[in-house]
């Protein structure tokens, strides 16, 4: 597969890399909805990992919705790129994007508040579509 690697020097547990790099290779598109990853035993023997780690790694991320297993099949891909990310990886995204907006619009003499009214104010508009 060659698209996940571990770091075993890494101070971070190695459950932890296989899923931040599972998740990083469905949000950046290397890893498509349908796709089929490889066997637990497979990717163990690829990372020199034990498959414990793996099958625990696999098991949730099933239970999350990233993927699904087919008794027999095998594991496929079911989230998009933007579900695969994780809660803490969307609410650092969502931040940065909420410091550009207020920091372009303080540079516009807006003020947060009227950014808040404004929004609501579409979002209301957009419900009543």
């Amino acid at each position: 597969m060659g698209i996940i690697h571990v770091d075993q020097r890494d101070a971070t547990p190695i459950y932890s890399q296989i899923e931040r790099a599972l998740r990083a290779a469905i949000a950046s598109g290397r890893l498509k909805v349908g796709d089929q990853l490889p066997t637990v035993r497979q990717l163990a023997v690829e990372l020199s990992v034990n498959a414990n780690t793996v099958a625990r790694v696999y098991a949730d991320l099933e239970r999350q919705g990233v993927l699904e297993t087919r008794r027999g099949v095998g594991s496929f891909v079911t989230a998009s790129p933007s579900k695969a990310r994780s809660a803490g990886e969307h609410q650092r995204r969502l931040k940065a994007f909420v410091t550009r907006v207020l920091a372009d619009a303080a540079a516009n003499g807006f003020t947060a508040g009227e950014i808040v009214e404004i929004v609501t104010q579409l979002q209301s508009s957009k419900e009543g579509d």
